[in-house]
């Protein structure tokens, strides 16, 4: 099993940055995906999770109305969209397949500052 992101960068507050996982070694369109952040000093959080069977999408409070997780099952891949990007956004990002226990990726680096 393995997750590649890619994606992150430097940005300014209010620009936007496209994040994309994509993932090997399991069947990937039966499982929900979940992209997660990890800020220094701090826990890993939840951000947004794309259910397999209906692709409903759920967010974590703080990016509703900004974040929008999309995935492409042919090319088992998972997005997320950030808009609007504040400083409190910046952490490493992860993605994983809900409900399962899989290693995680080497994640992608989101920085938001001025």
């Amino acid at each position: 099993v393995q997750f590649v992101e890619s994606g992150g960068g430097l940005v300014q507050p209010g620009e936007s940055l496209r994040l994309s996982c994509v993932v090997s070694g399991f069947n990937f369109p039966t499982y929900g995906m979940s992209w997660y952040r990890q800020a220094p000093g701090k826990e890993r959080e939840a951000v947004a999770i794309i259910f397999g069977t209906n692709n409903r999408p759920n967010y974590a409070d703080s990016v509703k109305g900004r974040f929008t997780i999309s995935r492409d099952n042919a090319k088992n891949t998972v997005y997320l969209q950030m808009h609007r990007l504040k400083p409190e956004n910046t952490g490493v990002y992860l993605c994983t397949a809900a409900g399962a226990i899989f290693p995680w990726g080497q994640a992608t680096q989101v920085t938001v500052s001025s």
